[in-house]
């Protein structure tokens, strides 16, 4: 069935086009206004909820560890009260002397250790101590002068003294409770107790809980936090600084204030605080958000604020509006989506006769280009066998090479080789005759000796021999060589000349099984020795080093003399096929040639170098048969 296309034709490109640029700058900036909006208020929202929710849920923690304070003061209250039904502590302040002040230490000592508190002691009516807990110590309170502390004038003028500060003898913080001794209605002396709130604190940490307890002047007394202790959560005028200095109520501590960075209040002793951040933490924050309620415990005028962090609750927030930003994006996104699937599906429809039409065309456009690739491909397979046929009687001629070579060498080598075979022939010749001498005359042990000579030298012949033979034989394009015993083999096919030109030999190189054909390895090495003795024939002290190397999965084999090296220009055809520098019938110019491709063909390389002390120096590299892993490598 066919559609008709006027009712999908599109419309003139004036008309068309204007409304479609239109959504395209307009509709973007708009969908991302919107999910921004919609995210800022879900967080709003969620944020609002929950400092609702952590509000309710603050309130009862603060009731209970506000309580749990409460209790830890008050359970101390009642002993300085009890000192007043103890003899002893009566006649001390009546009547002040030793016996009856080393009675009262004892009995404050003991009293102070079953109650598990700081410290106790005894004042007269002019505030002097005259008996301690603590009257064995070096920084024992005896003696002091604390007619200045608050609680003492609260307690001799009748008065229950409560007081927290710091000891001006021993430097320690302390919950100091006094008490008005009395006797016949009139006041004699006052007890203190001192008690350590540290233990609060302790727990707060272990319970990883923040808050912290301020003092009727606004100071942080007692915190889970050491960092907020001794500070003010008010401004304090500077008349209250000096009130608070000359009472030493907080020894010589500077009493900073508390300063939060943003302060916003919810409720009735409910505030939104943020302070900065503890670098000691390293969390990359630069403020830390809390909620603070704060209680006044009762029978003090102590206030407890409990801190809960806010980090969590925003964080929880900050998803929630993100997610509604990007539900409304992707909501977006699916209708626009929607709306362009319409359109393409009636573009589709419009477009499908126009697509059958092209349809056809290009059909009979592929059955052309393809009648011409089947004539490309039959003569791209026509040159590929030519190039296969060139290939092999490449490889036929290189081979061909190598055994020229081997074979010219052989000829270079005859007239040592005659030389080398005629004076064990010679020798034989001279011994067999004078064994049938002494065989006649019974001389059997020379005889025997002269047997043994004779078969040594025949060993030496055969050695000879099969080494020639070994090194005419064709080689493989592949094997397993040994690097010892290919040296050994040239230099005993190069064995006249080396000794004709007394050659001081320099080996340091390792066995090593290497991944080429033993014969061909021992080709490479008879051309670089030999042309080493070539370079050094003017020399009159001749030196050859034979230097190996380990080099990650190859064996480097530097083949250095002492000769008179090579020039710039001869350099540049070194490795050239039928370059020589020496006479037409000492050489053909294919040692070199051969030798680096020999080398290629095991997937090795051979170059030369040109030490600073002189000479030349050929670096033949080879692969390793069981070469090391990459694994192996790198431990």
């Amino acid at each position: 069935m066919k559609c008709d296309p006027t009712l999908f034709r599109p419309a003139k490109p004036a008309l068309a086009v204007k409304p479609r640029l239109i959504r395209q700058l307009l509709l973007p900036p708009l969908i991302i206004l919107l999910m921004i909006g919609l995210g800022v208020a879900g967080f709003m929202i969620s944020e609002h909820n929950g400092i609702r929710t952590l509000s309710e849920n603050g309130e009862r923690q603060l009731e209970l560890h506000a309580r749990a304070v409460e209790s830890e003061i008050s359970k101390y209250t009642y002993l300085p009260s009890l000192l007043e039904l103890e003899n002893n502590v009566s006649n001390l302040l009546t009547e002040a002397d030793g016996e009856h002040r080393q009675a009262v230490n004892e009995y404050l000592e003991g009293l102070n250790r079953r109650s598990r508190s700081r410290a106790i002691f005894v004042l007269d009516t002019t505030g002097r101590v005259q008996a301690t807990s603590n009257w064995r110590d070096v920084d024992s309170f005896l003696g002091e002068d604390l007619s200045f502390r608050a609680y003492f004038q609260d307690a001799v003028r009748g008065q229950p003294g409560r007081f927290y500060g710091i000891g001006s003898t021993t430097g320690e913080p302390g919950y100091f409770l006094a008490h008005g001794l009395e006797e016949h209605g009139k006041i004699i002396g006052v007890a203190v107790i001192k008690v350590r709130l540290e233990a609060m604190e302790e727990r707060w940490q272990r319970a990883r809980l923040e808050a912290f307890v301020s003092d009727e002047n606004g100071i942080i007394i007692l915190s889970s936090d050491p960092a907020r202790r001794l500070k003010s959560v008010r401004p304090l005028t500077p008349e209250i600084k000096e009130r608070l200095a000359r009472s030493l109520q907080y020894y010589w501590w500077p009493l900073n204030e508390l300063e939060p960075l943003s302060r916003e209040k919810i409720a009735d002793g409910v505030e939104k605080l943020s302070f900065p951040a503890n670098a000691e933490l390293g969390d990359g924050r630069r403020e830390v958000a809390y909620l603070a309620q704060t209680r006044r415990l009762s029978d003090t005028p102590w206030h407890f604020t409990l801190l809960t962090p806010l980090q969590d609750l925003r964080r929880e927030s900050m998803v929630q509006g993100i997610l509604v930003g990007v539900a409304f994006a992707l909501l977006a996104i699916l209708l626009i989506a929607w709306n362009e699937r319409r359109k393409v599906i009636a573009t589709r429809l419009a477009a499908r006769e126009a697509l059958e039409e092209a349809n056809s065309q290009l059909e009979r456009k592929i059955a052309e280009r393809t009648a011409d690739l089947r004539a490309s491909n039959e003569r791209l397979k026509g040159q590929i066998r030519e190039r296969r046929h060139a290939e092999q009687t490449l490889r036929h001629a290189q081979d061909e090479l190598v055994q020229a070579g081997k074979l010219a060498a052989i000829g270079q080598m005859s007239t040592s080789i005659a030389h080398e075979l005629n004076q064990p022939l010679a020798a034989l010749r001279t011994l067999s005759g004078n064994s049938v001498r002494f065989l006649e005359r019974g001389a059997l042990e020379t005889v025997s000796t002269n047997l043994r000579t004779m078969n040594d030298l025949i060993d030496r012949m055969g050695r000879i021999t099969a080494s020639l033979r070994s090194f005419a034989r064709r080689g493989e394009d592949s094997g397993k060589a040994s690097l010892s015993k290919a040296v050994e083999a040239s230099l005993q096919v190069l064995g006249n000349r080396i000794a004709g030109c007394h050659l001081q030999l320099h080996s340091n190189y390792e066995d090593q099984k290497l991944a080429i054909d033993q014969t061909r390895l021992e080709q490479i090495l008879v051309n670089l020795i030999g042309n080493a003795l070539d370079a050094m024939a003017a020399q009159p002290m001749p030196q050859l080093w034979l230097e190996g190397e380990l080099l990650g999965d190859k064996y480097r084999l530097r083949v250095r003399d002492n000769g008179h090296g090579i020039d710039d220009e001869t350099r540049k055809h070194l490795f050239e096929p039928f370059f020589t520098t020496k006479p037409g019938e000492h050489g053909l110019g294919l040692g070199l040639t051969l030798s680096a491709s020999l080398a290629a063909a095991a997937k090795g390389s051979l170059s030369v170098e040109h030490p600073a002390t002189g000479g030349t120096a050929f670096v033949l590299s080879l692969p390793l048969v069981n070469a090391p892993t990459e694994s192996a490598e790198s431990l």
